[in-house]
This record gives structure tokens, C-alpha cells and sequence, in this order.
């Protein structure tokens, strides 16, 4: 079938609109018919040649929308069914097995290798084949062909369009908290980096015991809505010595937990400096490959503390994804605030306001039949 779709033809290049062809729907996999689909920092440097998934490709992974047909050997959704696209994984490694999902032993490939397992792409131009399931989906597509382990079934009577983040973004930052990090009643923590990750990140904080929940940014906008979700302090970067305001809240005990959204290697020493004893610092954002950090030996030693990196929240979206979506119902995790739809030919537009960050969660939304 024809479908159309928004493609990353050239590194660094906008994203264009062309029509493709749409192969026949494998026996593990189910096509959805595309209500819409938010735009990720991941498909930002994806497209920009920071993560080497091959161009050209049809992306986006935070897709929403409709069953309208299943493989033969797919039980999990049947059509008709609304659903939430999600990451992608075997399914048979020791991490899968394991509950794991998130670190599958063939993370990158089921994700960012813009193919199916056996190398072929369910999109082709003029019988040559395009780059896509990625993640499992290229969601920025009206139809596309989804790896069955991509798909979340969720609650037909809320707005899809709403819904796409939960995909990607918002779960991680949530699951970076609630999956992982899991702060202990008084515990003080700070977000770094108050994008749609962090964002999320605050709101899930705001659910557990924690004490003080800081959040750190240099866009004063921002941190004003970062209050609003639930931090307990806000501290610009840009114009605040962080490490005093953080001992100033803490009362010189430092954090007991702090995530960094931003992978910024000063921002993660920064983080690091300010840790209290036994304290933990996890790590949520990508960037280009060989970025180090420099840490301090010495001092370090004598605190204790850990340093993890998370990928998707740690999450298994088939039952974290609704759990959240019950929290918004209940009015406890407000992820509607960070939401702004866009027609889906104004993608490029969606892409530039993130960047900017006038937007914080953009989502495209495709034509209507």
C-alpha cells in the first residue's frame, strides 16, 4: 500500500514529505495506522548524524494509533485496538527474559539500525528499500509495519494525540525516578536539564517521599513550569551558583539523588560535585560518541557514591505506559502541560521549536480521513 511519510534523506537536512510504498505485514508484526506521534531529541540527533543510524530513513518512535491488522503469530493486540509504539527488543536474550527489556543485547539494532533483523525495511521508493522500523515502528508515517514487542495497548476513551510521548521521552524520565532511582522518604534530589525527560522526571519525583526536589535549567520559563510540577526549589545555572543554592537546601548534606537529562559533561561533573554520602547520580541523555567525564578521585572515594546510566526508564512499556496514563487520570502526573500538537506537514517546525525549546513536547498530527 502507499503511504505517506516524513523522511531524513541527508545528515543535518529537513526532514521532506514523499510517498512510499508499504510492504505486506509480517507474521510477528502489526500495522497501525498513524493518529500521531511526538517528536523526540533521539530523532533530533538521529537525524543529525550524532547516533549512526543509516540515512536515508523514515523516523520517529513515539508513535500512536490504530490497529488495523496483525500478523498470524501476534496475540498480544487485535484490531481495532488503540495503542502506544514504543522501543523495540528480541525478546529471547538474558535481559529480556529477565525483565529487562530496556537493555536488550540487541538494543541498537532493533532500535537505531533502521531495518528488521533479517536487514529488510517495510519501506521502499521506486523499489529501492528506505530505512525504517526504527525502534520497532518509524512513526513519522501514516502506516507503518511495527514489531509486535513495540506495541502498548492503552485506554481507547483518551485522546491519542495526547498519549504518543508516553512513548519514549515522558516514560523515561518517569521510570529514571519510579523504576530506578526510587528516592527514600527526606531525600533531596535535582533534575538537570528541564526538557520533556526532566519534566516528567519532576512529576514522578513529586510522587514519592522525597523532601526537596530542585530542578536546574537556564531558561527561567521553564523552571516557572518546573514549580508548577512539582519541584521544591528551581536554580538557574546560568545565573545562580549551583553548588551553594544546593547546599542552601540541602543544608550542606548534599544530594541523595540527582538525574542529568542534559549529557553535558560539565553538567554531569557538576552534578557529581554536589552529591551527598552514598549518594547516586543517574544518567538519562546521549551524545556524541566518545564524550568523557573527568571525576575527582579522591573525594569521591571517601563519599561513596554511584553512578548508573538508564535507558527508558528501565521500563516494560506494556505496563508502565498505562500505569502512567491511570496517574494523569487521577490528576497526578499532569504530562498534558508539556504537550503542543502541530499538523503533521509542519514537522520541521515541531523539530525547530524543540530545539529552541519553545515547545517542550511537540506532537505531529496526521490528517484525519
Amino acid at each position: 500500500m502507499k503511504v505517506t511519510a516524513a523522511i531524513a534523506r541527508s545528515t543535518g537536512a529537513p526532514l521532506t514529505i514523499s510517498e512510499f510504498d508499504l510492504d505486506e505485514l509480517r507474521h510477528d508484526e502489526v500495522r497501525v495506522r498513524m493518529v500521531a506521534s511526538g517528536v523526540c531529541h533521539t530523532d533530533a540527533v538521529v537525524r543529525d548524524g550524532v547516533i549512526p543510524t543509516p540515512l536515508p530513513a523514515v523516523l520517529g518512535h513515539e508513535g500512536a494509533g490504530v490497529v488495523e491488522a496483525v500478523g498470524a503469530d501476534v496475540t498480544t493486540v487485535r484490531v481495532g485496538d488503540h495503542v502506544v509504539l514504543s522501543a523495540n527488543s528480541c525478546g529471547v536474550c538474558r535481559q529480556c527474559l529477565s525483565g529487562d527489556l530496556a537493555y536488550c543485547a540487541d538494543l541498537f539494532g532493533r532500535n537505531f539500525g533502521a531495518h528488521r533483523p533479517d536487514g529488510s525495511t517495510p519501506l521502499s521508493e521506486n523499489g529501492e528499500p528506505i530505512g525504517s522500523q526504527f525502534f520497532g515502528q518509524s512513526s513519522f508515517s501514516s502506516f507503518a509495519n511495527v514489531a509486535a514487542r513495540s506495541v502498548v495497548v492503552v485506554d481507547s476513551t483518551v485522546d491519542l494525540a495526547l498519549l504518543a510521548p508516553l512513548g519514549c521521552g515522558l516514560q523515561t524520565g518517569a521510570g529514571a525516578i519510579l523504576n530506578e532511582l526510587r528516592p527514600f522518604p527526606g531525600a533531596n534530589l535535582a533534575v538537570f536539564g528541564t526538557g520533556a525527560v526532566g519534566s516528567a522526571a519532576i512529576m514522578a519525583a513529586a510522587l514519592t517521599g522525597a523532601a526537596a526536589i530542585v530542578a536546574v535549567d537556564i531558561i527561567d520559563s521553564r523552571l516557572e513550569l518546573a514549580r508548577s510540577l512539582g519541584a521544591t526549589h528551581t536554580i538557574n545555572s546560568r545565573t545562580e551558583d549551583v553548588a551553594a543554592r544546593i547546599a542552601e537546601i540541602t543544608g550542606g548534606r548534599g544530594l541523595d539523588f540527582a538525574l542529568d537529562t542534559t549529557a553535558i559533561p560539565g553538567v554531569l561533573r557538576l552534578a557529581a560535585d554536589n552529591l551527598a554520602i552514598r549518594g547516586t547520580l543517574a544518567l538519562v541523555g546521549s551524545s556524541l560518541p566518545g564524550t568523557e567525564i573527568h571525576l575527582e578521585i579522591g573525594e569521591s572515594l571517601n563519599r561513596g557514591w554511584t553512578f548508573k546510566t538508564i535507558i527508558q526508564g528501565s521500563s516494560i512499556p506494556q505496563t508502565f505506559i498505562p500505569a502512567l496514563i491511570e496517574l494523569w487520570k487521577a490528576g497526578k502526573f499532569p504530562f498534558d502541560r508539556l504537550v503542543r500538537s502541530y499538523a503533521f506537514e509542519d514537522i520541521n517546525t515541531a523539530f525547530e521549536d524543540s530545539e529552541r525549546g519553545t515547545t517542550i513536547k511537540p506532537v505531529v498530527v496526521f490528517p484525519a480521513d
